[in-house]
């Protein structure tokens, strides 16, 4: 069966989860362990990504994201194959480090944002990598330390979880360990990382509840969150795919977007594929990569690569939603565009 395509779009949270191949280690020692963070503050800083959790487990690692300028899967390509590449060669091994795809579930922020930040830092404690909360107030691998203002961590977003908790940050603290505490009898929470419509809905009690009530859940394995959410979330998902599947039936190809691109920025087609760095020929060659990835799928890796008459058509940028290369323009193509550029 096919996999199904990963749900992403400005503004998204999402709980990522990574396990190592065979479950085996991906942090051995201290080492492994800073380098991926140094590198995650790179990649967050770098694409203006939001992290409100992070933890790092011997085999695996959790992250709590909110989507920025690039997608998703952007940040966490550049995350997972850097860190592959450097953990490789500093253990003298070679071949796949992380198990299958990430794991990421889109989250109905309102509802999720705290549980999941308190379930994501707990589980160094339920690990066993720290005692106790005390020792969990100080673990340098988890974004907890920084809430508690034990340590300084300049692209995690802190401020936004105390704001849940009060204006001034010691009382906001206090809540806050507070209610992290609360959390520890919890243990493994699966309607957290998994069971779709079940996880949603809130566990078994109550999808069998609503079952005997008649009531019509919505569930899906991507998505965290009540009913209502999913199927807005699914429903903006399907027009995006109608969307490319009409611009596909109707011939568009990489042709028709330079095309329109030249058009829109009222120059030659030729000069968008020529080599430069003029604004409006880096803004036009943007539009026409965004359109390529956005409405007809063409993979970001594809359309850096692709050459067009001679010369290479994408040439170092970073506009949302396309693939994570270096930046010399902060354009943002979406503004730019016209409902009617491809019609």
């Amino acid at each position: 069966m096919p996999r199904r395509a990963r749900i992403d779009a400005p503004g998204c949270l999402h709980h990522i989860i990574c396990r190592g191949i065979e479950r085996r280690k991906v942090f051995r020692d201290d080492t492994d362990r800073h380098r991926f963070v140094e590198r995650l503050g790179k990649v967050l800083s770098s694409t203006e990504t939001s992290c409100y959790a992070w933890a790092l487990i011997p085999n695996h690692f959790h992250l709590l994201l909110k989507t920025g300028n690039a997608p998703i899967a952007a940040v966490m390509r550049r995350l997972l194959t850097g860190y592959a590449v450097t953990f490789n060669r500093r253990h003298r091994r070679c071949g796949r480090l992380f198990q299958n795809r990430y794991k990421s579930i889109l989250c109905q922020e309102d509802a999720y944002l705290l549980e999941l930040v308190r379930y994501i830092h707990l589980n160094p404690v339920r690990a066993r990598l720290v005692k106790d909360l005390k020792a969990l107030n100080k673990y340098p691998y988890s974004g907890h330390s920084a809430i508690m203002g034990k340590r300084v961590v300049p692209w995690q977003d802190t401020d936004t979880v105390l704001r849940q908790f009060g204006s001034g940050k010691g009382a906001s603290r206090k809540k806050y360990l507070s209610f992290v505490e609360k959390g520890l009898s919890q243990g493994r929470r699966s309607d957290l990382i998994g069971g779709g419509m079940v996880r949603s809905a809130g566990g078994w009690g109550v999808v069998k509840m609503m079952r005997k009530l008649k009531v019509h859940l919505k569930g899906d394995e991507r998505i965290l969150g009540d009913s209502e959410f999913v199927e807005s979330v699914l429903v903006r998902a399907e027009e995006d795919m109608e969307r490319k599947y009409k611009y596909q039936a109707k011939g568009y190809d990489l042709d028709t977007v330079i095309k329109r691109a030249a058009e829109a920025f009222e120059m030659a087609e030729e000069e968008i594929t020529e080599p430069g760095k003029h604004p409006v020929r880096v803004q036009a060659r943007s539009v026409a990569a965004y359109w390529a990835v956005r409405h007809l799928s063409i993979s970001g890796v594809e359309v850096g690569k692709m050459k067009h008459r001679g010369r290479l058509l994408v040439y170092k940028f970073l506009c949302y939603p396309i693939c994570g290369m270096e930046c010399s323009c902060h354009a943002k193509p979406e503004s730019m565009l016209l409902g009617h550029f491809i019609m």
